[in-house]
């Protein structure tokens, strides 16, 4: 049996090809719940990151996807399901495939809604101007700084954030604990770590 690899979400994209046809018909993302039905049932399950719930494919709009095969690519990060649709309107919007938009030119982007993955985006920053180093940077003077007074920032701001959590200021409580991120994540590229370092001592922590 393969392994497969989640994202920090815990999520897996799975691409639904039609059996017969060849056509890519959607792209989801499936937990190990949702593919476990899926498996299990026959029908396509998947995973609303909007809802965080399981969602049956088909119950809202009639078209239903019969599982055929399932394929783990070869880094065993994403799934390709072999389906037969039960009806001819796979997408929501009425049409046979999700696929019907060509991108001729380059597009414009739209960034997601803030979530975890803003810690990701944040240690990029911290990184590029431990890189660049520019003047009117404060990242950049607290990394010139040194370790030793980063360190004492993560103190200050940890004890601003607990102060905050007793006195019951919520807002202000938010505030020093983005304070207090914002500074871990500068003092882990001080010493030469990444968060995943510490993502995967939090899974750990989960057993």
């Amino acid at each position: 049996m393969p392994t497969l690899k989640l994202d920090e979400r815990g999520l897996i994209p799975a691409i639904a090809q039609h059996a017969g046809t060849g056509q890519v018909l959607m792209l989801g993302w499936m937990s190990p719940g949702a593919l476990k039905r899926t498996l299990e049932g026959g029908d396509a399950w998947f995973y609303s990151r909007s809802r965080s719930d399981l969602w049956h494919k088909g119950e809202v709009s009639g078209t239903y996807l019969r599982v055929q095969k399932v394929w783990a690519d070869c880094d065993g990060d994403t799934l390709l399901l072999q389906v037969e649709p039960t009806g001819p309107q796979v997408c929501h919007t009425g049409q046979p495939s999700c696929f019907f938009t060509p991108v001729e030119a380059f597009p414009t982007f739209e960034r997601p809604s803030v979530g975890p993955g803003i810690l990701e985006d944040l240690f990029a920053t911290i990184r590029e101007r431990q890189r660049d180093m520019p003047p009117d940077s404060y990242t950049a003077r607290l990394l010139k700084e040194g370790t030793a007074r980063i360190a004492q920032k993560v103190i200050e701001e940890a004890g601003e954030t607990a102060l905050s959590a007793v006195q019951g200021q919520k807002d202000a409580l938010a505030r020093e604990a983005a304070d207090l991120l914002y500074h871990l994540l500068v003092l882990l590229a001080s010493a030469g770590l990444t968060p995943s370092v510490v993502w995967q001592e939090l899974r750990a922590r989960q057993r």
